[in-house]
């Protein structure tokens, strides 16, 4: 399943996210919530989006693929779902208004577009 190549490569960034959180909060030598610390609030809410936006994305990429959509459809939603992601925590990372707009901007693309493909080609295996 070519899913299972971005569910795998959207697990590890968000494992690398979480040891970015870990990191700053050992500098910051903050236990618990983000310790008013600007940096850790960043890498936190850049962890958390990830959480946020992910999972969805992957289930509509996998349903896509169940749906016997073109392959090409399904790569350019997983590499929407990663470049957009990627993007917008490194935008928070280094605080980047333009990164920032773009990540989430491609984002909502490959969930608007995964969802309409999945009406389209799940509509049509339903009325087949």
């Amino acid at each position: 399943m070519i899913s299972s190549i971005y569910a795998a490569l959207s697990a590890l960034w968000i494992v690398w996210l979480s040891f970015g959180v870990i990191k700053v909060r050992r500098a910051k030598q903050v236990k618990l919530g983000d310790g008013n610390e600007p940096e850790l609030q960043a890498a936190i809410r850049a962890q958390g989006n990830a959480t946020e936006y992910i999972p969805i994305s992957l289930i509509l990429l996998v349903l896509l693929e169940f749906s016997k959509a073109p392959i090409a459809l399904v790569h350019v939603g997983g590499c929407l779902i990663l470049a957009g992601r990627i993007l917008h925590a490194k935008a928070l990372r280094t605080d980047n208004l333009r990164y920032r707009v773009l990540g989430m901007q491609l984002t909502f693309f490959a969930i608007i577009g995964l969802a309409i493909a999945n009406l389209v080609y799940g509509g049509l295996t339903v009325f087949s």
